[in-house]
This record gives structure tokens, C-alpha cells and sequence, in this order.
């Protein structure tokens, strides 16, 4: 079962049928969000302050990205759901956005903070 904050492969098997899409390099991380949800708004705060490059969709607006939840978040319509590459989080802290960009999306990484904002030493806890 995917509970908050878990971390699960893309290609896991789901509903007896496996993903066999390839995997591409990402321009973006995929964030899952609905209106309203105030964890979405924290985690998409945090990430838009450090740079990271989001593709936001809807689960509301597209029937489509409400399934593409659903298939990572155990068949609930649970947000933020975030895929990078091969992982996906439902839930997740900024934290373990920004460890699945170091390994699925290096690119995507953000340079450091001016050190004026410390924003990345407190989202990593350093």
C-alpha cells in the first residue's frame, strides 16, 4: 500500500498489467494537485521557491491525471502526487523531491540558494 510520503517505481506492476512506457529525460517533474488541497499548496511553495521546474495538472480539470493518481496512491485520489522519471511520491516532502531529482532528473536539480534564503539547507535539514 502507498501511504504519504512513499515512494513507488513508475514500472511496478499495477492491476496485473506493467509499464513498459520508456522512460524519457523529464523537462520537468509531474505535479498532481487539485484546488484547494493545502498540502499541495506547501509543497508546490517550496518547490517553486527553489526552482524547480513543474508540468501541474489538474486531477480535477482531466479524468486522465485523476487515473494517473489513482494508479500510485493505492486507487485514492491522494495529492501532491509527483512523478520523476521512475518514481512517484504521493504526498511527499520537499525533502524527497529534491533526493528523486538528484537520481532521476539531475538536470532538474537546483543550483544553490543565495545564502541569504538558506531555502534548500532547510528543506534538506542541514
Amino acid at each position: 500500500m502507498l501511504g504519504v510520503g512513499n515512494v513507488s517505481s513508475v514500472r511496478e506492476v499495477v492491476g496485473g498489467v506493467t509499464d513498459s512506457t520508456p522512460t524519457q529525460t523529464p523537462d520537468a517533474i509531474t505535479f498532481y494537485w487539485r484546488p484547494g488541497c493545502g498540502f499541495c499548496m506547501m509543497l508546490d511553495r517550496k518547490l517553486t521557491k527553489l526552482g524547480i521546474p513543474m508540468d501541474k495538472r489538474n486531477i480535477w480539470d482531466d479524468p486522465e491525471h485523476a487515473a494517473t493518481v489513482r494508479t500510485h496512491a493505492d486507487g485514492t485520489e491522494t495529492v501532491p502526487t509527483v512523478v520523476i522519471g521512475d518514481v512517484a511520491m504521493v504526498n511527499p516532502p520537499a525533502a524527497a523531491v529534491l533526493a528523486a531529482i538528484r537520481t532521476e532528473a539531475p538536470h532538474l536539480e537546483p543550483d544553490e540558494p543565495s545564502a541569504e534564503s538558506g531555502l534548500l539547507d532547510r528543506v534538506l535539514g542541514r
